[in-house]
C-alpha cells in the first residue's frame, strides 16, 4: 500500500510538472551515492555499471571484513520526459573474521535490491526566455548567482525486494517501501549541487533515514570532472556517517567511466571502501515537434506587416519633405 500511495502521489503531481533536460551528454548518477533529479530522457536506455571493494574494522566487536561486489543501475526514459523508471542492485561477497573466537564467515547476497520510479516535478530551467545567456558578458553567465540555489525537485518512490534468506537484512520481509526527494542546483556552468532525502525499508521493523549531499565540478577540459560527497543514515539497525570523493572522464558523449574512494567518520565500524565503473547510454531519443500557436503567428504577421506599412510612410513623408 504504501508503494502504492507513493507512485500514486508522483502523478498526483502531474498538472505542476515541467519538462525535463534532456541532455547531449551522458548524465550518469556514478561515480557517487546521490541522485540526480533529472530524468535520462524519455526512450534513452542507460546503464551504469561498476566493482567495488571494502574493508570493515570494528573495535567494539573486535571483527574485521572484507567485501567484494558488483553494481548495476538500469535507467529507462519512460513515457514522459519526466519520468524514468530505474532498477539498483548491489550483490557483494563479505568475509568477516570473528577475533575473539577465532571464527571466520562468508556471507553473499544483495545489499541493494530495488526498482522504482523517479518523476521531476519543478525545473528552474524551464523557461529559456528567462533564462537566456548574456550575449555581452561572459562573467555574467560564468559566475554564481543566487538564483542558482533555486533547485530542481523530483520525487521518487520505489521497492527494495529481499531473494531468499538475506543474511544482511535477516529481519527484513520479502518486499519493503522506499520514498526520496532529490534536488539539484547548478551552481556555475561547471558546478552541481545535487541533495537526497529517502526514508528507506518502510514496513519494516527497521526502517532507515539517509541523507547525501553531492557536489560535482567539471575540469576546463569538460571531459573531466571531480566530486565530494557526504552521506548519512540512521536507523535502530545501523547508522554511519561516510565521506567519499572521485573523478569522472567522459570518452564520448555516451560513455563515461569513474573511480572513487571514501571512508566513514566513525569507528563502530571504520570503513574504508574504492569503487570504479562505466556508464553507457543507447540513446534513441527524439526531439518533441512543438505545434505552433496559428493565432500567435497571424498576429505576429499583422504586427510586423503594420511596422512595414509604418516605416515606409514615414520614408515617404521625408521624401516629400525634401522634393518641397
Amino acid at each position: 500500500m504504501v508503494l502504492v500511495r507513493s507512485v500514486a502521489l508522483l502523478f498526483l503531481c502531474i498538472p505542476f510538472l515541467v519538462t525535463a533536460q534532456y541532455t547531449d551528454v551522458i548524465n550518469s548518477n556514478r561515480p557517487g551515492i546521490a541522485v540526480s533529479a533529472y530524468a535520462v530522457g524519455k526512450n534513452v536506455v542507460q546503464a551504469e555499471t561498476g566493482f567495488l571493494y571494502e574493508r570493515r574494522d570494528h573495535n567494539i566487536l573486535n571483527t574485521n571484513s572484507s567485501a567484494f561486489g558488483g553494481e548495476l543501475a538500469l535507467r529507462y526514459g519512460l513515457l514522459l520526459e519526466q519520468l524514468e523508471i530505474i532498477y539498483e542492485g548491489t550483490y557483494i561477497s563479505e568475509n568477516i573474521t570473528f577475533e575473539n573466537f577465532n571464527i571466520e564467515e562468508r556471507l553473499t547476497d544483495f545489499s541493494r535490491n530495488r526498482l522504482g520510479l523517479k518523476y521531476l516535478i519543478f525545473d528552474p530551467y524551464k523557461s529559456p526566455e528567462a533564462n537566456k545567456p548574456n550575449l555581452y558578458s561572459w562573467r555574467a553567465n560564468n559566475k554564481f548567482q543566487l538564483k542558482n540555489l533555486v533547485p530542481a525537485v523530483s520525487l521518487y518512490g520505489g521497492a527494495t525486494f529481499n531473494l531468499g534468506d538475506n543474511p544482511f537484512y535477516p529481519e527484513d520481509g520479502t518486499i519493503s517501501y522506499r520514498a526520496m526527494i532529490a534536488t539539484q542546483s547548478r551552481l556555475t556552468p561547471k558546478s552541481v549541487l545535487i541533495t537526497n532525502v529517502a526514508y528507506d525499508r518502510i514496513s519494516t521493523d527497521f526502517p532507515e533515514w539517509s541523507y547525501a549531499i553531492s557536489f560535482s565540478h567539471a575540469f576546463r577540459n569538460p571531459k573531466w570532472s571531480v566530486f565530494v560527497e557526504h552521506q548519512g543514515i540512521d536507523s535502530d539497525r545501523f547508522s554511519d556517517l561516510l565521506v567519499r570523493g572521485g573523478v569522472a572522464h567522459l570518452f564520448g558523449p555516451n560513455f563515461q567511466a569513474d573511480v572513487s574512494l571514501g571512508a566513514s567518520v566513525k569507528n563502530t565500524p571504520f570503513r574504508a571502501f574504492a569503487r570504479t565503473g562505466i556508464s553507457y547510454r543507447l540513446d534513441f531519443h527524439k526531439d518533441a515537434l512543438i505545434p505552433v500557436d496559428q493565432g500567435q503567428m497571424e498576429t505576429k504577421i499583422k504586427r510586423g506587416n503594420t511596422k512595414k506599412k509604418a516605416r515606409k510612410k514615414k520614408k515617404k513623408r521625408k521624401k516629400d519633405k525634401l522634393d518641397f
